[in-house]
């Protein structure tokens, strides 16, 4: 929503409320980039499978785009993101369920 499109279905929580924010300011923003749910949970699982971080669709999220940004800046560029939410929560869930 905040990047011009209208609300949709997701599953990702924590992120795309069906509202702009009380406290967005669209002028501290560089860029928003949009992430589908199945690679914000694909990257979550690769968090824990690969790195040990044991975190949330949306840290997923924000890792999968953290990446795009890097592959724009190119070598010597510098991407940082944050990790705010735990995997807890999704352990009942199909995002770290076996399959």
């Amino acid at each position: 929503m905040l990047s011009g499109g209208r609300p949709g279905p997701h599953n990702i929580e924590g992120v795309g409320v069906g509202f702009t924010p009380p406290l967005w300011d669209p002028a501290l923003v560089d860029e928003i980039l949009p992430v589908g749910t199945d690679d914000a949970k694909e990257m979550t699982r690769r968090l824990a499978r690969e790195e040990a971080l044991f975190a949330g669709t949306s840290s997923g999220a924000n890792v999968v785009a953290a990446i795009r940004v890097a592959k724009k800046l190119g070598p010597g560029g510098r991407v940082v993101t944050l990790m705010t939410d735990s995997g807890l929560k999704y352990l009942s869930t199909d995002v770290y369920r076996k399959r």
